[in-house]
């Protein structure tokens, strides 16, 4: 079964990183996906511009509506995310429980839909 792990963190924390300590995150973050991808656990996967960049769309009564940013302000935005292959949602939360980011923000683990 498929996964979706969606990695959540402040961005104004991550902001406050130095260049070393952002190398180490990056790094780390190296050495996770490798990890999954040797154990043939990964599919896809891929970090986020910050929610300053992104745009979220609307159609009401026909009409679409454009609005700059994420759709709700929260503490922790949406960062990246890994889709995974796991057998059960235990393998699934295991994995999740690895990624860096779990540490400082948190991951929200979602099975993928599948259509017969």
């Amino acid at each position: 079964m498929q996964y979706l792990l969606m990695i959540y963190r402040n961005e104004a924390e991550l902001g406050k990183m130095d260049a070393a300590a952002r190398k180490a995150m990056t790094a780390e973050y190296g050495v996770f996906t490798q990890s999954i991808i040797q154990s043939g656990h990964f599919k896809a996967g891929d970090g986020l511009q910050p929610t300053s960049t992104a745009t979220t769309i609307r159609v009401r009564d026909g009409k679409t509506l454009t609005t700059d940013g994420p759709f709700a302000e929260t503490r922790e935005q949406l960062g990246g995310y890994y889709l995974i292959e796991a057998k059960d949602l235990d393998t699934a939360l295991s994995i999740a429980a690895r990624i860096p980011g779990a540490r400082t923000g948190s991951i929200e683990v979602r099975p993928i839909m599948i259509y017969d």
